[in-house]
């Protein structure tokens, strides 16, 4: 928190989830207030339609905090800055689940397309292009915004939605590491492109672009380094009788949790979750794969033929 709070305005709390705005979308908000000045007769107008560009992105990232927590993750916050918006979000660590939250935020502006589409076909039909300009101007604005969003956060390039919900549909066939590998890899090749239009195509000559492509080629080195480190995790022996009531993964042997108390690492399975150094008891055990902690009693996978504990005997046939 202390981290999202530097630099950061709380603006408010919904249902348990924190909105903060960066300073930097002040400074940005003049020169793009300034920028739309040539659609309006006055400031005021530019500025509700950068605005409409606020409360679209800011319902945006509602929708994956919501759907995130609708298969049971984690989303208390939301940082609305410049590039955008960011929800910190913490869905369960199955595909399924990781889809869901990702689709959520795009599908809000599909269903705001067709709001805003009426809304521009009613200003046109009531003539508001001759009698109230500024008004049409900002219908048609803010319906640009919607559906340009929509289509630039559907492009399947890591870390935007597309490129994320391609990375979850690739985790259905290829499991989590090699999916993630493989969307950072066509980011990267995304980011290329963008960088290609922006020096070849006028019309994309922008400075915007090229920090996107820079933000995007950030996230795609730090997310194929996350990839090599989860292809080598999943090559480590695993343990028997133990699964991840999370994410169902066995858990890894070795000794990769470390004592708070006296900093000795230990394989917490091994020892029922006591350090066999100083004797201290950890109450919950982080699952190397998932980062999610439960009890280790949660962690007891029934053997064959156990169900709660309780043995099952199987009648015999008589001859």
């Amino acid at each position: 928190m202390p981290s999202l709070r530097q630099g950061a305005l709380h603006l408010f709390r919904v249902s348990g989830i924190d909105v903060f705005l960066h300073w930097s979308w002040f400074v940005i908000a003049i020169y793009e207030i300034g920028d739309r000045q040539g659609r309006y007769s006055n400031y005021a107008w530019s500025a509700l339609e950068y605005i409409g560009l606020f409360l679209i992105v800011l319902l945006h990232e509602f929708g994956h905090a919501f759907a995130c927590r609708s298969v049971g993750g984690t989303a208390n916050r939301i940082m609305l800055w410049p590039l955008g918006g960011v929800a910190f979000v913490d869905p369960p660590q199955r595909p399924g689940a990781q889809l869901w939250s990702l689709a959520a935020g795009p599908l809000v502006n599909v269903a705001l397309a067709p709001l805003f589409v009426a809304a521009y076909f009613a200003a046109v039909s009531l003539g508001w292009e001759q009698t109230h300009p500024d008004l049409f101007q900002l219908t048609l604005g803010v319906l640009k915004i919607d559906i340009g969003l929509l289509i630039f956060n559907m492009l399947p390039i890591y870390p935007l939605d597309g490129g994320q919900i391609l990375r979850s549909l690739l985790w259905f066939m290829v499991g989590k590491a090699r999916s993630l590998a493989a969307a950072t890899v066509i980011g990267f090749v995304g980011a290329a492109g963008l960088v290609a239009l922006v020096l070849l195509w006028p019309p994309m000559h922008s400075t915007w672009t090229l920090l996107i492509a820079g933000f995007i080629v950030l996230n795609c080195w730090g997310g194929l380094q996350h990839a090599r480190r989860l292809l080598k995790i999943e090559k480590l022996p695993r343990r028997d009788g133990f699964e991840c009531p999370e994410c169902h993964s066995k858990p890894i042997i070795g000794s990769y949790w470390r004592c708070r108390s006296c900093n000795s690492a230990f394989d917490t399975f091994a020892c029922q979750a006591a350090c066999p150094f100083c004797g201290t008891e950890f109450n919950s055990t982080m699952c190397l794969d998932c980062a999610r902690s439960n009890p280790i009693a949660a962690w007891t996978r029934p053997s064959q033929g156990m169900v709660n504990g309780v043995e099952i005997i199987p009648p015999v046939s008589k001859p």
